[in-house]
């Protein structure tokens, strides 16, 4: 029997947000295969545009903006982001869309996901998973931005190229959630 691992996936406002149902049931099915994996789901609010909460097994918490700030009322009371670190074994960001890539290479942390990703423990693993149309992942400051995120220990599953939702065909789009799922596996293989 693996020791359990706490996974918390993070969605952002990229179209590829329609696959975190089937990433988090993906997870949940290898329970059946002798892992145990909890998985917990942190969302931007662009994320909840592209998929409907209930289209998500029944015992993934979720957990979005509102509810950071409605948890804290006063000195001692729980700081959601910092909780979810915590809690956390290992972090999938997938995907990870521009914007959000953006502010995690600046630091910037104006959201649940963000203010988890910069209070993230860096000797945990946080795996990301670029998605964006080919145009934005052309531009050159998608490469840097990448760059220091690996240069902090994170690690990137790549884009594949494919035909894209806005019609273009190209690379940007997240690589399959069987790619994901079988990274997550080794890491949780290693750990027990």
């Amino acid at each position: 029997m693996m020791v359990a691992t706490k996974i918390l996936i993070g969605a952002t406002g990229s179209v590829a947000s329609l696959k975190i149902p089937i990433l988090a049931k993906s997870l949940l099915d290898l329970n059946e295969q002798g892992f145990d994996f909890e998985v917990r789901i942190v969302v931007t609010e662009k994320a909840k545009h592209f998929f409907q909460l209930t289209e998500l097994p029944s015992v993934v918490p979720i957990y979005d903006d509102a509810l950071e700030w409605n948890a804290w009322k006063d000195r001692g009371d729980p700081v959601l982001h910092v909780d979810l670190g915590k809690w956390a074994d290992l972090m999938v960001i997938a995907p990870l869309d521009a914007n959000t890539l953006a502010k995690m290479a600046q630091g910037i942390c104006d959201n649940l996901l963000t203010c988890t990703t910069r209070a993230w423990d860096l000797s945990k693993p946080l795996i990301f998973c670029p998605s964006m149309n080919t145009r934005m992942w052309q531009h050159p400051i998608t490469a840097a931005q990448i760059a220091t995120l690996k240069e902090w220990g994170h690690e990137e599953i790549p884009p594949i190229e494919k035909l894209l939702i806005c019609g273009d065909k190209g690379m940007g789009a997240m690589a399959e959630v069987a790619t994901i799922v079988n990274r997550v596996k080794n890491i949780a293989s290693l750990k027990s």
